[in-house]
C-alpha cells in the first residue's frame, strides 16, 4: 500500500486549507486529522489543488513539436490550411511518434492527465496516425491517458473510402468518431450525420463534430446535432468543437440553442484560437451545457502556436470571452478540467474522497489568478504517482 498526504493545501471548491490523503492512486481523504503515520508527507501549505487539467482537443498526430522549427506555408484561409496540411505532412515526416511523445511529455509536465486528440483518418495517411498516437499514448501510459477520436480532415462524403476507414479505426479501438462541417466540406448535413451517428452506435463510440461554418448555417447544423443526439439517445456522448456560429449569434439565439443543446446532452469545445468566434461560454453553462476546452494544433502545419499548458489556454479562453471577474474566470478553468472530464465520460474524476488521484498544485490564491498567472506547477501527480 502506497500513501501520500499532500499537507496545508487549498482544493479547489473548498474555503479553507485542507490536507489530501491518497492511498493506492485514489483520494482516501479531504481534511484535518488523517491518519498519515505510513504516509509520505509533501507540504504544499497554501497553494491551490486541481483536479488534474484535462485537454478535450487537439490534434496531436500533427504535431511539429520536438523538432526544428518550420516556418508556416498556409494562407489564411480554412481550404488552405487543409492543402498546406495534406502537401506537407509525407515532407515533414507527420504523424511522428517521437514528436507525439515529445508534447505528451510537455503536456504532462503542466499537469494535464486526460487528452482527446482528433487524428486524421483519410485514404492517403491510412491508419498510421491512430497507430503513431496510440504507440506514444503507450509510452506516457503512466503519466496521462489518451483518447482518440477518428478524424475525417479531409472530407468524409466528399472523399471517398475515408468512411470504411473510420470504421476500421474504430474496429481497432479508437474511442470516438469525427465529423466536420456537415454542410461547409461535405455538402450534405444529413448524409453526413447519418454516417457519424450510425457508426457511434454501431461501435458504442463518443462523437465529436468540427463544427467550423458560421452565421445561420453554423446554427441551423447546431440545431440538427441537438435534435440527432436527442432522437438517438447519445445525450452525454456527443461534443460540437468550436461551434464558431454560437459566437457570432445574438444573445437571444444563444440562449435558445443553448436550452436545446443542454436538453439534448450535447457538449461544446473551444480551443478560443486567434480571432475566430468563441461559443457563449456564460450562457452555456447557465443552461446547463458542459464546456470543454482545448488548444486545437500545437505547432503543426495550421499554425506555429500552442504551448501544450491548460491552465494557458483556459486564460486565452477567458480573455477572448473578456472576463474579468473572478467568478467568470473560473469558469475557463472549469473547462480546463471539470467540463472536459464530463465530455470526455471520464468517471471517478475530482476532488471528492474515492476520486483518482491526478492532481495538480500550483502557487496560486484561486481559481481566477492560476488561469490569469498560470504559474508553473509545483507537484503533478497522476493515480496516485508524484511525476
Amino acid at each position: 500500500m502506497t500513501e501520500v498526504l499532500l499537507r496545508g493545501g487549498r482544493p479547489w471548491g473548498l474555503e479553507g486549507p485542507a490536507d489530501v490523503l491518497v492511498r493506492d492512486g485514489v483520494i482516501a481523504g479531504v481534511g484535518a486529522g488523517a491518519d498519515a503515520s505510513r504516509a509520505r508527507v509533501v507540504d504544499v501549505s497554501g497553494q491551490l489543488v486541481l483536479p488534474g487539467l484535462v485537454e478535450a482537443h487537439c490534434h496531436l498526430d500533427k504535431t511539429l513539436y520536438g523538432g526544428p522549427w518550420i516556418p508556416h506555408s498556409a494562407d489564411d484561409t480554412l481550404a488552405g490550411r487543409m492543402s498546406n496540411d495534406l502537401g506537407r505532412r509525407a515532407e515533414l515526416g507527420v504523424p511522428s511518434v517521437e514528436r507525439v511523445i515529445a508534447l505528451l511529455e510537455r503536456m504532462s509536465a503542466f499537469g494535464t492527465t486526460h487528452v482527446r486528440t482528433h487524428t486524421d483518418v483519410d485514404p492517403a495517411v491510412g491508419l498510421r496516425g491512430v497507430e503513431a498516437v496510440r504507440q506514444a499514448a503507450e509510452t506516457l501510459s503512466g503519466r496521462l491517458s489518451v483518447t482518440q477520436v477518428a478524424f475525417p480532415q479531409h472530407g468524409l462524403l466528399t472523399n471517398p473510402g475515408t468512411a470504411d476507414l473510420l470504421e476500421e479505426a474504430l474496429k481497432s479501438g479508437v474511442e470516438a468518431i469525427g465529423g466536420l462541417d456537415p454542410a461547409g466540406i461535405d455538402r450534405d448535413p444529413v448524409r453526413h450525420l447519418d454516417a457519424v451517428f450510425e457508426l457511434a452506435e454501431a461501435y458504442g463510440a463518443h462523437i465529436d463534430i468540427h463544427l467550423h461554418d458560421g452565421g445561420s448555417l453554423g446554427m441551423w447544423e447546431l440545431e440538427l446535432i441537438a435534435e440527432r443526439t436527442a432522437v438517438t439517445g447519445l445525450g452525454g456522448r456527443v461534443t460540437v468543437s468550436h461551434a464558431y456560429a454560437m459566437g457570432q449569434a445574438d444573445e437571444a439565439r444563444q440562449s435558445r440553442l443553448a436550452e436545446k443543446l443542454a436538453a439534448a446532452g450535447v457538449a461544446i469545445a473551444t480551443a478560443a484560437v486567434y480571432s475566430f468566434p468563441v461559443p457563449a461560454v456564460k450562457v452555456l453553462r447557465a443552461a446547463g451545457v458542459t464546456v470543454a476546452c482545448g488548444h486545437d494544433g500545437i505547432r503543426d502545419l495550421w499554425g506555429p502556436y500552442g504551448s501544450g499548458d491548460m491552465l494557458e489556454r483556459a486564460m486565452h479562453l477567458a480573455y477572448r470571452s473578456t472576463f474579468r471577474r473572478d467568478e467568470d474566470i473560473e469558469l475557463a478553468l472549469e473547462a480546463a478540467t471539470y467540463g472536459g472530464a464530463r465530455a470526455l465520460g471520464l468517471s471517478g474524476y475530482g476532488l471528492a474522497v474515492g476520486d483518482r488521484a491526478d492532481l495538480v498544485v500550483v502557487p496560486a490564491g484561486g481559481a481566477a489568478e492560476a488561469v490569469v498567472v498560470h504559474p508553473p506547477r509545483t507537484l503533478v501527480m497522476k493515480e496516485g504517482v508524484i511525476l
